[in-house]
């Protein structure tokens, strides 16, 4: 059984309320990793400012014991989402004392690895801080954090803020965090694994530190390529220096999201951690560039409400394209820009909520908020917008902020109308492309991909040559492959000239738009489909390996032989999908028992939930199921990332359908543990 012990000290510089203003929290902290099960004992340091009688703390789910004011008990209330106190209060210093214990539900996760490790972290953002330590859920009240922890000695333990203190103690570590600034309560975090980590500094001087787990120590290269470059980048594009005293980025296993910006240390999804060819399909650039820019937009301001939101998304997508702009290039950057108008284009048909609500989009706070600040830095000029940017950033730190106050330092540098600006950008729901056209126009290549897509409807007689001068031209590549997007349906007699001339191009992003436009594969166009086997991407190889397999059967014992020793990305991609196509290519393999059990064990709680779906994907695809087989897809139903569990209760569900299945999925029932038990109960007694 594991502990871990937390000293939390905090600032609040904010006011709760107009009758307090919370000065301080100071916390220790009992995590068992084996019962996932939080306790502690909290005091905060408080000013009152008016009598009253009732203060409040956002709790989920907790057990309080031991609650006093000024070291008295006092009558307090548990709500199971907040615990308030009732006192007499009257205008003072006091401080609120307090032990607590919660099984969170969510915020914070214990995750088993190999060899019974654990990784934990947290995730606050959309789940609240709260439902792990007592909290402010109202990302108005901002606080400064310190964090001691005492764990395991062979764990790496990070939270927000510097390292003060690192004290030996037995088989412990004691590793002391502090913030010297304040934030909101969700960008509070908590990671706790077997880490390595490489560190370099910042032009400016910011240590950075860029964690990974030993097994991935030849992946640091091509998982941080860009990390210093963007973090300079960003520095001088926003021209307000980093406002936090150290940047950590850590990759842990099962992660929520992408990544989340809490302050001074980003996490991000295991997904990410690539070699050098993996890095061509699945880099961490955008992630990286975006969660950083949080760090400015998010974290040293932030939107005070939900309907402000894109004044972080927006703002955080927005400036992570313009590092990859600095990385990539105009033509990247353009380009990338045209596809997500096309993305908002066609969502503004059925979407009704615009920017400024706050039950917007992920699309429209991401996408259509950049889009609204790169029309706005267009318009009133680079110089105008990045003073007005600076000044935002400078006037506002360490608060919130609502759309009104970013415009209003718009208006200190230019005359630009912003009250029609903001009812086409921020209130409507529709896209104006007219002006996004324009803007998009000004680069060479976007206009020769308007040219190209104006041709969607165009006989292939008509649009040969212009494709053929295209494919055979020096434009980027993203023009070239919208050209074999529109080939996808044309007759192969027709389109294969283009087709080789794509492959030509030896642009890695190309020939996989080949391979996964051409799914029927023509003989006498294998060889060059053959080709793709090569390629330095995994993606490409994935699709290439399988359409071969599909398509030439007296082929296949060569295609797998190439492939036997594949593995991918670290979802294991590529093996998954060779062990897949042996089991169901007759007389390849003499071992089959041994190769079912490798697949089905992918499936396992051994293995992060990207991978684990990949093999339940494929045994369901190529029907090898049996009772293990259910059994680890029951097991996904109870898992903590929704995506995962969906597939799991969605899969069970069609399964059901077959009698025979359902007489399995009783069978195996009373072996499930009581949480998996539960869920496919649930759905054993759904009316199909």
């Amino acid at each position: 059984m594991k502990y871990i012990f937390l000293l939390f000290t905090g600032f609040i510089f904010s006011q709760q309320t107009q009758n307090f203003d919370f000065k301080s929290v100071s916390g220790q902290l009992l995590l068992n990793s084996k019962e996932k099960i939080v306790s502690g004992a909290v005091d905060f340091q408080f000013e009152v400012l008016k009598d009253c009688d009732t203060i409040s703390l956002d709790a989920k789910n907790m057990e309080f014991s031991n609650v006093k004011i000024n070291d008295k008990e006092v009558v307090f209330i548990n709500t199971t989402k907040q615990l308030k106190i009732v006192f007499p209060f009257t205008k003072s210093q006091n401080h609120l004392t307090f032990n607590y214990t919660v099984k969170p539900k969510q915020a914070l996760y214990f995750v088993d690895t190999e060899n019974d490790e654990v990784q934990i972290w947290t995730q606050g953002q959309g789940r609240y801080t709260s439902n792990w330590f007592p909290s402010f859920d109202d990302v108005n009240e901002k606080l400064i954090f310190n964090l001691g922890i005492s764990y395991d000695a062979s764990y790496q333990v990070v939270s927000n803020g510097v390292i003060k203190q690192k004290t030996p103690n037995g088989n412990l570590i004691h590793w002391q965090y502090q913030m010297e600034k304040p934030m909101s309560s969700y960008l509070l975090m908590l990671a706790v694994g077997k880490f390595d980590k490489k560190e370099f500094k910042s032009k400016s001087k910011i240590p950075l530190e860029y964690y990974y787990e030993p097994k991935d120590a030849d992946r640091i290269e091509p998982t941080y390529r860009y990390s210093q470059r963007i973090f300079d980048f960003l520095e001088k594009e926003i021209g307000v220096k980093y406002p936090w005293q150290i940047n950590r980025q850590i990759p842990v296993r099962d992660f929520l999201y992408a990544g989340m910006e809490n302050t001074t240390t980003t996490l991000f999804a295991t997904r990410y951690v690539v070699d050098s060819i993996g890095f061509c399909d699945r880099n961490y650039t955008n992630v990286d560039a975006h969660e950083l820019a949080h760090h400015w937009f998010g974290d040293l301001i932030t939107a005070e409400s939900s309907t402000h939101h894109w004044l972080q998304e927006g703002f955080a997508t927005y400036f992570a394209l313009l590092a990859e702009k600095d990385i990539y290039g105009e033509d990247y950057f353009y380009s990338k820009l045209y596809d997500t108008a096309q993305q908002i284009k066609f969502a503004s048909r059925t979407d009704t909520i615009p920017v400024l609500n706050a039950k917007a989009s992920s699309l429209t706070f991401y996408e259509k908020g950049a889009w609204t600040l790169f029309v706005l830095h267009e318009s009133i000029g680079d110089k105008a917008f990045k003073k007005a940017i600076k000044s935002y950033l400078n006037k506002y730190a360490y608060q919130t902020v609502n759309t009104q106050n970013f415009f209003d330092e718009i208006k200190k540098v230019s005359n630009f109308d912003l009250e029609k600006f903001q009812k086409t950008w921020l209130e409507s729901t529709a896209f104006d492309t007219p002006t996004a056209n324009a803007l998009l126009s000004k680069n060479k290549t976007i206009q020769k991909r308007l040219e190209i897509d104006k041709l969607k409807k165009t006989p292939l007689a008509e649009k040969i040559d212009i494709f053929k001068s295209t494919l055979e031209s020096n434009v980027y590549h993203s023009v070239k492959g919208a050209v074999v997007d529109q080939l996808e349906n044309e007759k192969y007699e027709s389109k294969k000239p283009l087709l080789l001339l794509a492959l030509q191009t030896n642009n890695t992003e190309i020939r996989q738009n080949v391979a996964q436009t051409l799914t029927k594969i023509p003989e006498d166009f294998r060889l060059n489909y053959e080709t793709l086997l090569d390629d330095k991407s995994y993606q490409t190889q994935e699709i290439a390996l399988y359409w071969l397999w599909r398509n030439f059967p007296d082929h296949r014992v060569k295609y797998l032989d190439k492939s036997k020793n594949w593995i991918g990305f670290n979802d294991y991609n590529l093996r998954t999908l060779w062990l897949s196509l042996v089991l169901s290519t007759p007389n390849y393999s003499n071992d089959q028992e041994s190769l079912i059990n490798e697949l089905i064990s992918f499936s396992s709680t051994k293995y992060e939930a990207t991978t684990r779906q990949n093999a339940l994907e494929k045994l369901l695809a190529f029907k090898i199921i049996n009772d293990q087989v259910l059994s680890n897809l029951v097991g996904a139903t109870t898992h903590h990332m929704w995506q995962f569990s969906k597939f799991g209760r969605d899969n069970i569900r069609i399964l059901l359908k077959n009698p025979e299945m359902r007489a399995s999925f009783n069978r195996i029932l009373p072996n499930l543990t009581p949480d998996e038990q539960f869920q496919l109960n649930r759905l054993l007694i759904e009316k199909s």
